[in-house]
């Protein structure tokens, strides 16, 4: 989550290098389109609203035109530029874990929340102030009124949504603070209140049905419990809470129970959002079989960089389990955006996911935003933001995946880990989206095991180039005999639409 450094050693990024090298280095490099090997049905790409969303949700200026920019695909103009829509399609809305009331708990002591070093745009106001200990429970249901306007813009675009938890509400932990214990790898859930979380979720959720217009399609409660060494207390500047796999086996049917005891049987469970894929790996092994019923998607986040072992992940989860998964949170530092590119190519290829998202598209990091902004003062919102002018490459990476590899396409086998393909079945139409890590090169797609591959008027497919000096820039091949060759430079990105294209 929110990491300001992806978890990839020199070892894992040669590897990662050398594997994208394969391929794609040599002008007579050849990748086939398998239609007959399936590995499940797109549901989208998506990011996390929380803290950019409660920077820009409710600006009069900005919140209509980002909604535009990430949730649909139209041309929006951003600061005098005319930017391609991402058309993003899942928000994943980050349930608030701050208050600044006075709360008294059993012991009748007056509390606050200590913030620590959690700067404002990163304290999400929660809605359950005060759990009723010694009278009525209180909540305040006008909270976090930024993040929601954003939320509800998302819906109106069509965007579907996940509710999740960085941390539960600051009383409900040890330390009264929500960004963690005071030791490494301790939990900081009280266990007094491991109903009262899956209650809050719950609440929230049926909420949101009934007043909001908004139907989350999954929940998710917790978020990169297994990462010890960051939710350490006061240090950390965010949100987040550490879980032991037991304390997740614990909450996991309180909260199914709670879902349910309020008519939202239908509302999915996703867990455990770790950090990395082999975090997930053993998170998803100390589960028994009842605790893994529970749950009806794994998400999983991409800090790992090149490491992991995704092709385990995909077999444990998808093949073995019958569960879904999700990459539903990546974040890299390269402003670039290759780097994000061949990790997501990587993913696709190995784990299957059948979800991606980014993390926070409007950033504080310079190269981790795909739009930077930055925070006048941290501890005071009065001195407002500051917005780049620069949209940095990465955004227009996005693009050549977001608004061509669409819900509901198939995805199917390319056998190299820096390519995709994707098939509308109802359009007869193949997207392809590859990245070059080697030097300038020719490469060749097989269409041969399609029955048809025609392409559009005399054979025309359009392309579209991010990398060396361009942005989503569109031009044309063609499809001879069902085979379609391109020149691409070093550290570019391309996606092709072929149309006519019949299994």
């Amino acid at each position: 989550m929110m990491r300001r450094r992806t978890l990839l050693t020199a070892a894992g990024a040669a590897f990662l290098s050398s594997a994208f090298a394969t391929g794609t280095a040599r002008a007579d490099s050849t990748i086939t389109v398998d239609p007959t090997e399936s590995y499940g049905t797109w549901d989208g790409w998506g990011t996390s609203l929380a803290w950019w969303a409660k920077v820009f949700g409710s600006d009069t200026t900005y919140s209509d035109l980002f909604a535009d920019l990430f949730f649909t695909d139209k041309s929006v103009t951003y600061k005098g530029k005319s930017l391609p829509g991402l058309h993003l399609n899942i928000a994943r809305y980050n349930l608030g874990a701050s208050s600044w009331n006075t709360v008294r708990l059993k012991e009748d002591t007056p509390v606050r929340m200590d913030p620590g070093r959690i700067p404002w745009h990163k304290q999400i106001g929660g809605y359950w102030l005060d759990p009723g200990n010694t009278g009525s429970a209180v909540w305040n249901w006008d909270a976090d009124a930024s993040q929601r306007a954003m939320l509800l813009k998302a819906v109106q675009r069509g965007a579907t949504s996940e509710l999740f938890s960085n941390s539960p509400m600051w009383w409900m932990t040890d330390t009264l603070n929500p960004s963690g214990a005071a030791a490494s790898k301790k939990n900081n859930l009280n266990a007094a209140y491991y109903s009262h979380h899956a209650s809050y979720l719950a609440t929230v959720a049926l909420y949101a049905r009934q007043n909001w217009g908004v139907d989350f399609a999954s929940v998710e409660p917790f978020n990169e419990p297994s990462s010890g060494n960051w939710w350490t207390g006061y240090p950390w500047p965010q949100e987040g809470c550490f879980m032991t796999s037991e304390m997740q086996r614990r909450i996991l049917p309180l909260l199914r129970g709670e879902l349910d005891a309020r008519g939202l049987t239908t509302m999915k469970i996703s867990a455990s959002d770790e950090a990395t894929v082999d975090d997930a790996i053993r998170t998803w092994e100390a589960f028994d079989s009842g605790t893994r019923a529970y749950v009806d998607r794994v998400n999983v986040h991409g800090y790992q960089g090149a490491n992991g072992e995704r092709a385990r992940l995909h077999q444990l989860v998808v093949k073995d389990a019958k569960k879904g998964l999700w990459n539903s949170e990546t974040g890299t530092e390269a402003a670039d955006g290759f780097s994000m590119a061949r990790f997501l190519l990587s993913d696709l290829h190995a784990m299957h996911p059948t979800g991606w998202s980014y993390w926070q598209p409007l950033d504080t990091h310079p190269g981790w935003a795909m739009i930077h902004y930055m925070v006048n003062d941290p501890a005071d919102p009065a001195k407002g933001v500051e917005l780049s002018s620069t949209v940095n490459p990465k955004y227009y990476v996005m693009a050549q995946f977001s608004r061509h590899i669409r819900p509901g396409m198939k995805m199917l086998k390319t056998g190299v880990p820096h390519a995709a393909a994707a098939l509308d079945e109802q359009a007869n139409k193949l997207v392809i989206v590859v990245a070059n890590d080697g030097p300038r090169t020719d490469l060749t797609f097989d269409l041969s095991r399609f029955t048809s591959a025609a392409g559009g008027a005399n054979g025309a497919v359009p392309r579209w180039n991010t990398g060396v000096g361009e942005t989503y820039v569109r031009r044309e091949a063609s499809v001879t005999g069902k085979k379609l060759t391109i020149p691409i430079n070093a550290k570019c990105v391309q996606t092709l639409e072929v149309q006519g294209v019949v299994v």
